[in-house]
């Protein structure tokens, strides 16, 4: 198990946890990412800033603080 800012370009995962605050926890599932979700991550900006990942069909962008709270398992 990874944090998803570990993970490079094409690199795809399978979210088995999310960890900050409760609002923040919030949001994201709100928006798609629940545990046990295919995550794949499109690209990530040139210095670090920002990564633009695949969840179910539609795309995301979060910052890499942010990625580092969530965690997957390599190889979905």
């Amino acid at each position: 198990m990874l944090s998803l800012d570990q993970m490079t370009d094409g690199a795809e995962g399978r979210l088995v946890r999310l960890e900050g605050d409760r609002a923040f926890r919030r949001r994201l599932m709100e928006m798609g990412l629940l545990p046990g979700t295919p995550v794949r991550v499109v690209r990530q900006a040139p210095l670090g800033g920002v990564m633009e990942l695949e969840v179910r069909r539609s795309r995301l962008s979060v910052r890499r603080s942010e990625a580092s709270l969530l965690f997957v398992t390599p190889g979905a």
